[in-house]
């Protein structure tokens, strides 16, 4: 049996990257997939998840938007059996502004989408998911929300947000079964850090990409989606409230040069 069989999963920022390659993975594990993105390209994932003979409807349109996130979730309950996962993947780097240069805007418009997205998401999905008594919400967050060095300051403090989220409704949702978790990813091939790959492609520095962790390299969308894919199957039943790392090892270690301690 599909580790996902009959059940129906929510995903945002399914037009490329962690989203789209979850998408793909849930659908051949059974799943029915409500993918939602503000790129036009979300038609083209849920198009190859068919072509994958897998079930799947995409909504264009803003998933920090209240109204687009609980439209999705109102057609999984009325048109799918009823939300069993939601992934809330969608999300922007918003650059690399230092502090003296950020402005309210920056911190407005990246909150909005990070953070305030990922709450909705949340907020909708666990409300029928509470009736039913069971449910699986996955929160894309990032190392960046663990310690300071793997993103801006936008960026990184709303990512800690999600990591808090994920902690705080897992606790306040005790009792009803639905498990809330968060994934951290590192250096992750995406449409978000497509920059920094084709900058050192450009410079012919490809090798060092993902240097400083120990497995020496970045991470491939499909690596993001099989640890979702877990924490949204029955396997994963007592696991909640978890911010996990999968950054090859990076958070595990205080900046050193390998070999010398001194």
């Amino acid at each position: 049996m599909k580790r996902l069989e009959g059940k129906t999963a929510v995903i945002t920022g399914a037009a490329s990257g962690i989203g789209r390659a979850s998408s793909l993975l849930f659908a051949r594990e059974g799943a029915t997939v409500i993918a939602v993105d503000l790129a036009a390209a979300v038609e083209e994932t849920v198009a190859m998840l068919k072509a994958e003979s897998g079930e799947g409807v995409a909504i264009v349109g803003d998933a920090a938007s209240s109204e687009v996130i609980y439209d999705a979730v109102a057609r999984a309950e009325k048109n799918h059996g009823g939300i069993d996962i939601m992934f809330a993947n969608a999300g922007v780097s918003g650059g690399l502004p230092g502090l003296f240069e950020l402005t309210e805007d920056n911190w407005t418009n990246l909150l909005r989408i990070n953070l305030v997205g990922v709450f909705l998401a949340v907020q909708a999905a666990a409300r029928p998911m509470a009736t039913r008594k069971k449910g699986s919400i996955i929160c894309t967050a990032s190392v960046a929300g663990i310690r300071s060095g793997a993103g801006g300051m936008p960026y990184s403090a709303s990512k800690a947000g999600v990591i808090s989220i994920a902690q705080t409704a897992a606790n306040q949702l005790s009792g009803t079964g639905v498990r809330v978790n968060a994934i951290c990813p590192g250096l992750t091939e995406t449409g978000m850090t497509q920059p920094v790959f084709d900058h050192a492609r450009s410079r012919g520095t490809e090798g060092k990409i993902g240097q400083l962790n120990p497995l020496k390299r970045a991470a491939a969308p499909d690596e993001l989606a099989n640890v979702a894919l877990f924490l949204a199957s029955d396997e994963a039943s007592y696991v909640n409230g978890q911010a996990i790392a999968v950054d090859g090892g990076l958070s595990s270690s205080h900046p050193v040069v390998p070999g010398k301690m001194a």
